[in-house]
């Protein structure tokens, strides 16, 4: 068996998804994309799938989630907006509790959102103040939303994995 790292895990498992369904897609502030994020979880990524599915964006964390990851999700695609921390997914707050936790009630099973966020948190980044929140309560207690927080590199690629599926 392979040893890998819990980034290595992350890119893998994004890469085995990409490939698998070509709706998935990745977006997320402003490096996701050539950089391959702050921490490298979709390093080569873009190189292997194109602008297209690896979409580097402004750092509007609304709209990421909201405007783009909700809208195509409900669309049929299959989005994975990253948040380069868990601090900064506060502006998407009213997206994901209002609209892609609650579409499937609201629409009477007829719409559902398949939207898999990613946001790395906690003190292990060493990344102070605004970096290093553990805000997962706010979205714990939601209908309609799972929230995981895989520890392993096993865990976390097995997760990933079917929160995308």
């Amino acid at each position: 068996m392979a040893v890998l790292t819990y980034i290595q895990a992350v890119n893998q498992a994004l890469k085995e998804e990409m490939e698998r369904d070509n709706k998935v897609f990745i977006l997320g502030g402003e490096d996701v994309g050539k950089k391959g994020g702050v921490f490298l979880a979709t390093e080569g990524l873009f190189d292997r799938f194109g602008e297209q599915r690896v979409i580097d964006t402004p750092l509007a964390e609304s709209a990421i989630v909201g405007g783009v990851g909700v809208g195509a999700a409900m669309y049929g695609m299959r989005p994975v907006p990253e948040m380069q921390f868990a601090d900064f997914i506060m502006p998407a707050v009213n997206q994901i509790i209002s609209e892609a936790a609650k579409i499937r009630y609201r629409s009477n099973n007829d719409w559902n959102c398949p939207i898999t966020i990613r946001a790395p948190y906690g003190g292990g980044v060493h990344g102070a103040l605004y970096h290093s929140q553990s805000i997962e309560a706010v979205f714990a207690n939601q209908p309609g939303l799972k929230v995981v927080m895989p520890s392993s590199p096993y865990d976390v690629k097995g997760l990933l994995k079917a929160a995308i599926r």
